[in-house]
Protein backbone atom coordinates (compact mmCIF):
# COMPACT_ATOMS: atom_id res chain seq x y z
CA UNK A 1 0.00 0.00 0.00
CA UNK A 2 1.29 3.45 -0.91
CA UNK A 3 1.71 6.41 1.39
CA UNK A 4 -1.54 7.03 3.31
CA UNK A 5 -0.31 10.17 5.08
CA UNK A 6 -2.48 12.65 3.08
CA UNK A 7 -5.58 10.57 3.86
CA UNK A 8 -4.97 9.53 7.47
CA UNK A 9 -7.15 12.08 9.31
CA UNK A 10 -10.13 11.39 7.05
CA UNK A 11 -9.76 7.61 7.09
CA UNK A 12 -10.09 7.75 10.87
CA UNK A 13 -12.80 10.43 11.03
CA UNK A 14 -15.11 8.87 8.48
CA UNK A 15 -14.45 5.21 9.29
CA UNK A 16 -12.87 4.40 5.93
CA UNK A 17 -10.84 1.36 4.91
CA UNK A 18 -8.44 1.65 1.93
CA UNK A 19 -9.61 -0.44 -1.01
CA UNK A 20 -6.85 0.20 -3.55
CA UNK A 21 -3.68 2.14 -4.16
CA UNK A 22 -3.58 5.93 -3.70
CA UNK A 23 -2.78 8.02 -6.75
CA UNK A 24 -2.26 11.65 -7.72
CA UNK A 25 -3.84 13.42 -10.69
CA UNK A 26 -1.50 14.79 -13.33
CA UNK A 27 -2.71 18.34 -13.83
CA UNK A 28 -4.07 19.53 -10.50
CA UNK A 29 -2.07 17.17 -8.27
CA UNK A 30 -5.04 16.04 -6.16
CA UNK A 31 -4.68 12.91 -4.06
CA UNK A 32 -7.28 10.12 -4.39
CA UNK A 33 -7.72 6.66 -2.96
CA UNK A 34 -10.47 4.03 -3.35
CA UNK A 35 -11.99 3.23 0.04
CA UNK A 36 -14.89 1.42 1.65
CA UNK A 37 -17.22 2.87 4.26
CA UNK A 38 -18.78 -0.20 5.75
CA UNK A 39 -20.03 -2.15 2.74
CA UNK A 40 -20.15 0.88 0.46
CA UNK A 41 -17.39 1.56 -2.10
CA UNK A 42 -16.30 5.19 -2.21
CA UNK A 43 -13.52 7.48 -3.41
CA UNK A 44 -11.69 9.81 -1.04
CA UNK A 45 -10.23 12.93 -2.67
CA UNK A 46 -7.90 15.43 -1.01
CA UNK A 47 -7.79 18.69 -2.96
CA UNK A 48 -6.21 21.65 -1.16
CA UNK A 49 -6.89 24.40 -3.72
CA UNK A 50 -9.74 26.91 -3.37
CA UNK A 51 -10.73 26.06 -6.95
CA UNK A 52 -11.19 22.37 -6.09
CA UNK A 53 -13.09 23.15 -2.90
CA UNK A 54 -15.56 25.18 -4.97
CA UNK A 55 -16.05 22.18 -7.26
CA UNK A 56 -16.64 19.92 -4.27
CA UNK A 57 -19.26 22.34 -2.92
CA UNK A 58 -21.02 22.24 -6.30
CA UNK A 59 -21.04 18.44 -6.20
CA UNK A 60 -22.73 18.62 -2.81
CA UNK A 61 -25.25 21.15 -4.19
CA UNK A 62 -26.11 18.84 -7.09
CA UNK A 63 -27.00 16.19 -4.49
CA UNK A 64 -26.80 13.26 -6.88
CA UNK A 65 -28.90 14.94 -9.60
CA UNK A 66 -26.87 14.00 -12.68
CA UNK A 67 -23.76 13.68 -10.54
CA UNK A 68 -22.03 11.20 -8.27
CA UNK A 69 -23.31 11.51 -4.68
CA UNK A 70 -21.28 13.27 -2.03
CA UNK A 71 -21.06 11.12 1.11
CA UNK A 72 -19.02 13.57 3.18
CA UNK A 73 -17.35 16.94 2.68
CA UNK A 74 -15.09 18.84 5.04
CA UNK A 75 -12.17 21.17 4.41
CA UNK A 76 -9.95 19.75 1.66
CA UNK A 77 -11.54 16.30 1.78
CA UNK A 78 -14.37 14.98 -0.38
CA UNK A 79 -15.87 11.50 -0.10
CA UNK A 80 -17.78 10.41 -3.22
CA UNK A 81 -19.71 7.29 -4.00
CA UNK A 82 -17.65 4.97 -6.22
CA UNK A 83 -19.68 4.24 -9.33
CA UNK A 84 -19.85 0.86 -11.14
CA UNK A 85 -18.35 2.41 -14.30
CA UNK A 86 -18.61 -0.74 -16.40
CA UNK A 87 -18.60 1.42 -19.55
CA UNK A 88 -16.09 4.15 -20.37
CA UNK A 89 -16.77 7.05 -22.74
CA UNK A 90 -13.10 7.47 -23.59
CA UNK A 91 -12.83 3.83 -24.64
CA UNK A 92 -16.07 4.18 -26.59
CA UNK A 93 -14.72 7.18 -28.49
CA UNK A 94 -11.44 5.42 -29.30
CA UNK A 95 -13.13 2.25 -30.52
CA UNK A 96 -15.62 3.31 -33.15
CA UNK A 97 -18.17 4.98 -30.87
CA UNK A 98 -17.06 8.61 -31.05
CA UNK A 99 -20.46 9.84 -32.24
CA UNK A 100 -22.28 7.87 -29.54
CA UNK A 101 -19.96 9.15 -26.82
CA UNK A 102 -20.54 12.73 -27.95
CA UNK A 103 -24.30 12.29 -27.91
CA UNK A 104 -24.08 10.90 -24.38
CA UNK A 105 -22.03 13.90 -23.29
CA UNK A 106 -24.64 16.20 -24.80
CA UNK A 107 -27.42 14.41 -22.91
CA UNK A 108 -25.42 14.72 -19.69
CA UNK A 109 -24.95 18.41 -20.41
CA UNK A 110 -28.69 18.85 -20.95
CA UNK A 111 -29.37 17.33 -17.53
CA UNK A 112 -26.77 19.49 -15.81
CA UNK A 113 -27.87 22.72 -17.53
CA UNK A 114 -31.59 22.23 -16.89
CA UNK A 115 -33.21 24.91 -14.70
CA UNK A 116 -33.77 23.94 -11.06
CA UNK A 117 -36.28 25.30 -8.58
CA UNK A 118 -33.61 26.32 -6.06
CA UNK A 119 -31.16 29.18 -6.55
CA UNK A 120 -27.79 28.46 -8.13
CA UNK A 121 -24.98 27.91 -5.63
CA UNK A 122 -22.75 30.78 -4.58
CA UNK A 123 -19.19 30.99 -5.83
CA UNK A 124 -19.69 30.05 -9.49
CA UNK A 125 -16.87 31.37 -11.69
CA UNK A 126 -17.99 33.88 -14.35
CA UNK A 127 -16.95 32.66 -17.77
CA UNK A 128 -15.04 35.89 -18.41
CA UNK A 129 -12.85 35.14 -15.37
CA UNK A 130 -12.30 31.62 -16.69
CA UNK A 131 -10.50 33.18 -19.67
CA UNK A 132 -8.27 35.61 -17.77
CA UNK A 133 -5.03 33.72 -18.64
CA UNK A 134 -5.59 34.11 -22.39
CA UNK A 135 -4.83 37.83 -22.91
CA UNK A 136 -1.37 37.80 -21.29
CA UNK A 137 -0.47 34.58 -23.14
CA UNK A 138 -1.53 36.13 -26.46
CA UNK A 139 0.47 39.27 -25.69
CA UNK A 140 3.55 37.17 -24.95
CA UNK A 141 3.32 34.61 -27.75
CA UNK A 142 0.97 35.93 -30.45
CA UNK A 143 0.23 33.60 -33.36
CA UNK A 144 -2.94 31.56 -33.11
CA UNK A 145 -3.45 32.86 -29.56
CA UNK A 146 -4.30 36.25 -31.07
CA UNK A 147 -7.15 34.63 -33.00
CA UNK A 148 -8.26 32.75 -29.88
CA UNK A 149 -8.29 35.97 -27.88
CA UNK A 150 -10.29 37.79 -30.55
CA UNK A 151 -12.87 34.99 -30.58
CA UNK A 152 -13.07 34.91 -26.79
CA UNK A 153 -13.56 38.67 -26.51
CA UNK A 154 -16.29 38.66 -29.15
CA UNK A 155 -18.16 35.74 -27.61
CA UNK A 156 -17.83 36.85 -23.98
CA UNK A 157 -19.25 40.25 -24.88
CA UNK A 158 -22.36 38.60 -26.34
CA UNK A 159 -23.11 35.53 -24.23
CA UNK A 160 -26.35 33.67 -24.81
CA UNK A 161 -28.30 30.99 -22.96
CA UNK A 162 -26.36 31.53 -19.73
CA UNK A 163 -26.52 28.69 -17.20
CA UNK A 164 -24.57 26.61 -14.71
CA UNK A 165 -21.67 24.91 -16.51
CA UNK A 166 -19.56 21.95 -15.46
CA UNK A 167 -16.53 23.77 -16.85
CA UNK A 168 -14.60 20.61 -17.76
CA UNK A 169 -17.18 18.32 -19.32
CA UNK A 170 -15.32 15.52 -21.09
CA UNK A 171 -15.10 11.77 -21.38
CA UNK A 172 -13.15 11.13 -18.16
CA UNK A 173 -15.43 13.35 -16.06
CA UNK A 174 -18.62 11.49 -16.96
CA UNK A 175 -18.92 8.03 -15.42
CA UNK A 176 -21.28 5.13 -15.89
CA UNK A 177 -23.70 5.18 -12.96
CA UNK A 178 -25.50 1.97 -13.91
CA UNK A 179 -29.26 2.31 -13.45
CA UNK A 180 -28.81 6.03 -12.66
CA UNK A 181 -27.31 6.72 -16.08
CA UNK A 182 -24.17 8.72 -16.86
CA UNK A 183 -23.07 11.00 -14.01
CA UNK A 184 -20.59 13.86 -13.75
CA UNK A 185 -17.63 14.18 -11.41
CA UNK A 186 -15.08 16.96 -10.88
CA UNK A 187 -17.10 20.03 -11.95
CA UNK A 188 -15.35 23.40 -11.89
CA UNK A 189 -18.53 25.42 -11.37
CA UNK A 190 -18.68 28.05 -14.11
CA UNK A 191 -21.50 30.41 -15.05
CA UNK A 192 -21.74 31.28 -18.71
CA UNK A 193 -22.95 30.46 -22.21
CA UNK A 194 -24.16 26.90 -22.65
CA UNK A 195 -22.38 26.45 -25.98
CA UNK A 196 -18.99 26.88 -24.30
CA UNK A 197 -19.51 23.65 -22.32
CA UNK A 198 -18.98 21.53 -25.42
CA UNK A 199 -15.71 23.12 -26.54
CA UNK A 200 -14.01 20.99 -23.88
CA UNK A 201 -15.53 17.79 -25.24
CA UNK A 202 -14.06 18.55 -28.67
CA UNK A 203 -10.56 18.68 -27.14
CA UNK A 204 -10.94 15.16 -25.69
CA UNK A 205 -10.60 12.28 -24.91
CA UNK A 206 -6.94 12.48 -25.98
CA UNK A 207 -4.61 14.25 -28.38
CA UNK A 208 -4.66 11.52 -31.03
CA UNK A 209 -8.45 11.44 -31.17
CA UNK A 210 -9.03 15.19 -30.95
CA UNK A 211 -6.52 15.95 -33.71
CA UNK A 212 -7.36 13.09 -36.05
CA UNK A 213 -8.18 14.26 -39.61
CA UNK A 214 -11.75 15.45 -40.03
CA UNK A 215 -12.71 14.71 -36.45
CA UNK A 216 -13.27 18.28 -35.26
CA UNK A 217 -15.53 19.12 -38.19
CA UNK A 218 -17.55 15.95 -37.80
CA UNK A 219 -18.02 16.10 -34.04
CA UNK A 220 -18.89 19.80 -34.12
CA UNK A 221 -21.80 18.74 -36.35
CA UNK A 222 -22.77 15.89 -34.02
CA UNK A 223 -22.79 18.20 -31.00
CA UNK A 224 -24.60 20.99 -32.81
CA UNK A 225 -27.43 18.60 -33.68
CA UNK A 226 -27.57 16.74 -30.34
CA UNK A 227 -27.32 19.85 -28.14
CA UNK A 228 -29.29 22.15 -30.47
CA UNK A 229 -26.43 24.60 -30.98
CA UNK A 230 -25.12 26.79 -33.78
CA UNK A 231 -22.15 24.90 -35.27
CA UNK A 232 -20.21 28.02 -36.25
CA UNK A 233 -20.55 29.49 -32.78
CA UNK A 234 -19.44 26.19 -31.24
CA UNK A 235 -16.30 26.25 -33.39
CA UNK A 236 -15.61 29.84 -32.30
CA UNK A 237 -15.88 28.80 -28.67
CA UNK A 238 -13.57 25.88 -29.43
CA UNK A 239 -11.00 28.27 -30.89
CA UNK A 240 -11.27 30.39 -27.75
CA UNK A 241 -11.11 27.41 -25.37
CA UNK A 242 -8.15 25.78 -27.10
CA UNK A 243 -6.30 29.08 -26.73
CA UNK A 244 -6.91 29.41 -23.00
CA UNK A 245 -6.10 25.71 -22.58
CA UNK A 246 -2.74 26.35 -24.23
CA UNK A 247 -2.22 29.32 -21.90
CA UNK A 248 -2.90 27.10 -18.87
CA UNK A 249 -0.45 24.51 -20.19
CA UNK A 250 2.25 27.16 -20.60
CA UNK A 251 1.68 28.44 -17.07
CA UNK A 252 1.90 24.93 -15.60
CA UNK A 253 4.85 23.74 -17.72
CA UNK A 254 2.86 21.28 -19.82
CA UNK A 255 3.17 20.98 -23.60
CA UNK A 256 0.79 23.51 -25.23
CA UNK A 257 1.29 22.13 -28.76
CA UNK A 258 -1.87 19.93 -28.90
CA UNK A 259 -4.10 22.79 -27.74
CA UNK A 260 -2.46 25.21 -30.16
CA UNK A 261 -2.97 22.75 -33.00
CA UNK A 262 -6.64 22.33 -32.13
CA UNK A 263 -7.00 26.12 -32.08
CA UNK A 264 -5.55 26.23 -35.58
CA UNK A 265 -7.97 23.57 -36.78
CA UNK A 266 -10.94 25.39 -35.26
CA UNK A 267 -9.78 28.67 -36.75
CA UNK A 268 -9.47 27.10 -40.21
CA UNK A 269 -13.01 25.71 -39.95
CA UNK A 270 -14.45 29.06 -38.89
CA UNK A 271 -12.64 30.74 -41.77
CA UNK A 272 -14.06 28.12 -44.13
CA UNK A 273 -17.57 28.92 -42.92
Amino acid sequence: MGDLTPFAPWLDRWGLVPDGEPFQTRYNMNWLIPVRQGDSPAMLKIAPSEHERAGAALMAWLDGDGAARVLALEGDALLLERLPATRCLADMARNGGDDEAMRILCAVGDRLHAPRARPLPAGLIPLASWFRALAPAAAAHGGILDASLAAAQELLADQRDICLLHGDLHHENVLDGGERGWLVIDPKGVLGERTYEYATTLCNPDEATALSPGRLARQAGVIAQAARLDRERLLRWTLAHAGVSAAWCMADNFDPAPALRLAELANALTDAG
